[in-house]
């Protein structure tokens, strides 16, 4: 089969398009021939190294395809199926092999391009906002990065989990527009502007009472300026690079709260999680209340370009690889 194999840690140069042997199941796993794949930045990361791992390896977090055998122990599915999986290896390839407890069937409703698009924003959104923050109905929302896969997803969430008003921020002006477009009451470019001080005066100084923050330094302790008494600062990355630093004391008195969540964490350690949130996403998916944007689909041959592009910053929503 082929797949895309990092063989060194670096630039694109190292991304190779192979012939390698096709992957053998356990008894309790899934083979899945492969439809579509997304671009996800902790690829991006993978490929620098920053994630730890060995090499050589290939790329890629979650997937869609159909289902094209299945371990003697396998229970919930059957050869045909249609899935989205969260494999034990990376999702460049024509097929992998996931767990049964990390596969999800798709509902008819839900095409590939749309199921390949949502594993990763739409169950980070719902476990941040459901689980994590538990969002209570009628609380702001300010979602840091709201012009990116997961930003544009947690902002229709939001609304549809029952908060009374998401704020976003973007890196970039230009994409001011897409947070908008998918729902945000106000957009703040927070390079050029006091994103503390806006959400605090759209508050009535109150503060925003859940703020999801996937960018770290500087912007996550800027935050706590404008998180209200009783909020949660829920950090799901470092796209920065940089590492945020709290005191005791910006938390106790004001009852505020500073979490973190790791969806890979969440597949390897507390997997169960997740099928109630898969059914709440298919649904919302299934009858239009939840869309995931989708920016570029490039061939899988193609993944140094779609790194390429996603790298530049000049991507909106998701960007897939289509494999068939």
């Amino acid at each position: 089969m082929k797949a895309i194999v990092v063989n060194a840690f670096g630039g694109t140069e190292h991304m190779t398009v192979q012939d390698i042997e096709m992957p053998s199941i356990g008894p309790k796993q899934v083979l899945i021939r492969v439809e579509n794949t997304s671009v996800n930045f902790a690829d991006i990361k993978s490929r620098y190294g920053k994630k730890g791992g060995k090499l050589p390896f290939i790329p890629g977090l979650d997937a869609a395809g159909i289902i094209g055998e299945v371990g003697n122990e396998v229970q919930r599915f059957k050869t045909g199926q249609r899935v989205i999986a969260f494999p034990s290896e990376g999702t460049y390839a024509e097929y992998i092999v996931a767990n049964e407890n990390l596969t999800f069937a798709i509902p008819d409703s839900i095409d590939f391009t749309t199921a390949a698009a949502s594993p990763i924003v739409s169950f980070v959104s719902h476990q941040l906002l459901a689980r994590v923050a538990k969002l209570e109905q009628g609380e702001t929302v300010l979602i840091h990065a709201a012009a990116g896969g997961v930003g544009t997803t947690a902002i229709q969430m939001a609304k549809l989990l029952g908060a009374g008003m998401v704020i976003g921020t973007v890196g970039n002006e230009s994409k001011k527009p897409i947070a908008l477009e998918a729902g945000a009451d106000y957009v703040i470019h927070y390079e050029e502007e006091d994103f503390a001080s806006k959400v605090n005066e759209w508050t009535n100084g109150k503060g925003a009472d859940v703020i999801l923050d996937s960018i770290a330094g500087w912007v996550s302790e800027k935050s706590l300026e404008c998180l209200a008494n009783y909020g949660r600062l829920v950090n799901f990355g470092n796209s920065s690079g940089q590492i945020g630093q709290f005191q005791t004391k910006d938390l106790h008195a004001n009852c505020r709260s500073v979490m973190g969540f790791s969806l890979g964490t969440t597949r390897q350690e507390r997997p169960h999680l997740l099928q109630e949130t898969a059914d709440q996403v298919f649904s919302y998916l299934s009858d239009g209340r939840l869309k995931i944007k989708i920016g570029r689909v490039f061939p899988l041959v193609e993944a140094a370009k779609a790194h390429d592009w996603v790298e530049s910053r000049q991507s909106v929503g998701k960007v897939l690889l289509k494999v068939r």
